[in-house]
């Protein structure tokens, strides 16, 4: 219970501290998109110059308070205001004789105070009271002092009871304003020390961190620290919302006027606003909503907001658990914003905006649908490759594939019918053609991987034939960026260009470009270098590969129809032995190299998967007899094998032979004579032997 209790009130201050900090957006948003007029002189201009630039540093300061230093800035601000109230409210009552008809016509309008006189004066002492207490209570005075100040803002209420001439009124009310004020400024002086220590000590912690994290880490600290992203999602929804109601007051006081919604109609009728009218204030709305860099940020925050549930959502759906796929609301408001900055949003007139933000919701809308797909496919290949048969566990990523197959038909199709073609229009298509193509690759490899999964036979094309889709669909990729970064020059020359769309033309030639060509050029290289070093190795077939009864040290599966063999003597399947060469080019099995010379790999020991070793003969002592016809033609590896099963049987009998041979594979076991003729009649070093690890000697 304490613990909810605690989260709660965690919580009430966060939300506190954001709202705290939104009038300062709004306060450098108006000083931003003031109008300013340079023809007032230089002293006056001088003048709007400081004040502008005062308003915006210390609304900036305000922003970046700390939280308990916020609250006691907001403290002493409302404790202010509500002095000013107080005095105003008595000067004003004191200057007019009827008190209530000047109240009733320049305030409200409407009929909230009794007109009779001691009725009104009981009201407005309430009032007064009500501001005074709030005023000691927020300067925390004492209680003389509190007693007195509320005391000096009820002086003037008195004076209007025992009805004093006017002078005398409005002298008191002066006087009682001028001690409200001086009260005011001792407090705020005898607070300075306050604000010059709360002020060191941001300087001192934010040198601090910039010296010893540097600025990147300072920037993101300060970021999360004062919930920038939260502050300017509610400026940009807390200024629409006023937006809006002032527009709608507007239009229904305009139908009024006409009489739209009168004769006829009910009351509940005039409320209620046409399509065209609705269409009209929602327009406006968002041309507001982006007329200015800081509503532009706060539009990416609430985009933001939005991609972020969007991504967990799917995430969810598909059953997926990756924290990298979760970025979603990071990347997307990222992109809208630059889209903004490179076409100069907020610059356009009304009507150009609008078109130009459309347009650039259409690319986040592509972006986004790629940003999925490269949720879903990882989940996709996992399920193909690891052979679940639950038609509940690929339904949901199925359908995400199909819809993001779909989706962009669909966009493309309602582009291209009321849209001619033009660069935007040629960037869009490209992009929902790209992740067609990308959802049709991930779709073939994986029904490859399924086809695999219900086979009982181990399909060696297997890797070959998705490499072969995943290069295809690669190829186009890349021809793809080339063709966008045509259409990105193109924009630049002829249409608009910027320094921003510049940078981003040199990221998307490096990145799309340059680094896929590479590693597309590197993964080609390696697979050819692989194939090379598996074509050079032997093959065992037939009779030979039945007699092994034996099992790939790799993915332990019985050889079916090929093995093929190490210069170190041990056998693989070429498919296993080839995704293992792309990680490093030694044996699974002893670690030595596979891909060796022809001079070097005739003097190499000859071993089986168990680690059994035969001991070379001397070429220049024991020179074999010359081969004969069909001797030549029969295959390396039948001969291999032959000679090991001679030497073999040279050894010992028959039977350990046999039995050495049908070892498992994982097997590696050597005796003293093994050891010592391993490398070739070389003898072991004594030292070496002395020093093993692994030596049980007593």
């Amino acid at each position: 219970m304490a613990s909810t209790q605690a989260r709660i009130g965690q919580q009430a201050l966060a939300v506190l501290d954001v709202a705290l900090r939104v009038p300062c957006i709004f306060i450098i948003d108006a000083i931003f998109n003031s109008y300013y007029d340079p023809g007032s002189g230089w002293a006056g201009a001088i003048g709007k110059v400081l004040v502008r630039v005062t308003g915006v540093l210390v609304s900036t300061v305000v922003l970046l308070l700390s939280q308990k230093a916020l609250f006691k800035f907001y403290t002493l601000f409302f404790a202010v205001l509500l002095g000013m109230a107080a005095a105003l409210i008595n000067y004003y009552a004191t200057s007019h004789i009827d008190f209530y008809s000047a109240y009733y016509k320049a305030v409200l309008g409407f009929r909230l105070l009794p007109r009779n006189g001691p009725t009104l004066w009981l009201g407005m002492a309430a009032v007064q009271l009500v501001f005074g207490v709030g005023y000691v209570f927020l300067l925390n005075l004492h209680s003389v002092f509190a007693a007195l100040m509320v005391l000096d803002i009820m002086i003037p209420l008195w004076g209007l009871m025992i009805e004093l001439p006017a002078d005398v009124r409005q002298a008191v009310a002066m006087f009682s304003g001028l001690a409200l004020a001086l009260n005011t400024a001792v407090c705020l002086a005898m607070r300075l020390k306050w604000f010059y220590y709360s002020c060191r000590y941001v300087y001192l912690l934010v040198r601090h961190m910039y010296r010893i994290y540097g600025l990147q880490l300072l920037l993101e600290d300060t970021w999360k620290r004062i919930r920038f992203p939260d502050v300017l999602r509610v400026f940009w929804l807390t200024r629409v919302t006023a937006q809006a109601m002032i527009l709608v007051y507007v239009v229904r006081a305009v139908r009024r006027e006409s009489g739209d919604a009168t004769d006829g109609s009910s009351d509940s009728q005039g409320y209620l606003l046409s399509w065209d009218v609705f269409w009209d204030v929602t327009s406006n709305l968002i041309i507001s909503g982006c007329d200015s860099t800081l509503t532009v940020l706060g539009m990416s925050a609430v985009i933001s907001s939005v991609a972020h549930y969007l991504g967990l959502s799917i995430l969810a759906f598909i059953g997926s658990t990756e924290e990298e796929d979760k970025r979603l609301g990071f990347v997307a408001p990222v992109l809208f914003f630059i889209l903004a900055l490179q076409t100069g949003l907020s610059s356009l007139d009304p009507d150009e905006r609008l078109v130009r933000l459309s347009r650039n919701m259409c690319l986040l809308l592509t972006a986004i649908l790629h940003f999925i797909h490269g949720m879903t496919d990882p989940v996709l290949m996992s399920l193909s490759a690891s052979h679940v048969s639950s038609f509940r566990r690929h339904f949901p990523v199925l359908l995400v594939s199909v819809a993001l197959f779909v989706l962009p038909v669909v966009l493309s199709y309602a582009l291209w019918h009321h849209h001619v073609l033009n660069t935007w229009l040629f960037a869009v298509t490209a992009f929902c053609v790209e992740l067609c193509l990308k959802v049709v690759v991930s779709l073939t490899v994986y029904g490859l991987f399924m086809v695999d999964g219900f086979s009982n036979v181990l399909w060696e094309k297997l890797d070959d034939y998705v490499y072969y889709v995943r290069s295809t669909g690669n190829i186009i990729e890349f021809l793809f960026g080339v063709i966008m970064f045509g259409n990105g020059a193109y924009t630049m020359m002829f249409e608009s260009g910027s320094k921003i769309r510049a940078c981003m033309m040199c990221l998307h030639a490096y990145f799309n470009i340059y680094l896929q060509a590479k590693n597309g050029w590197k993964t080609f290289i390696n697979r050819r270098t692989a194939v090379k070093k598996i074509n050079s190795l032997p093959e065992m077939r037939g009779e030979q590969l039945r007699d092994i009864e034996d099992v790939c040290a790799i993915c332990y599966q019985e050889f079916a129809t090929s093995a093929r063999i190490t210069p170190c003597h041990h056998y693989f399947h070429a498919l296993c032995l080839r995704k293992w060469l792309y990680i490093q080019d030694t044996c699974p099995m002893c670690h030595q190299r596979v891909y060796v010379e022809e001079d070097s790999r005739d003097r190499t020991a000859f071993s089986n998967n168990n680690g059994a070793y035969a001991a070379p003969q001397d070429a220049a002592a024991e020179a074999p007899p010359a081969l004969g016809e069909n001797q030549r033609r029969r295959p390396d590896a039948e001969l291999l094998a032959e000679g090991a099963v001679a030497d073999a049987q040279a050894a010992g009998p028959p039977g350990e032979v046999d039995n050495e041979l049908l070892e498992d594979n994982d097997s590696i076991e050597y005796d003293e004579d093994e050891w010592g003729t391993q490398n070739g009649n070389l003898p072991i070093e004594e030292d070496y032997i002395n020093d093993d690890t692994d030596s049980t000697e007593d």
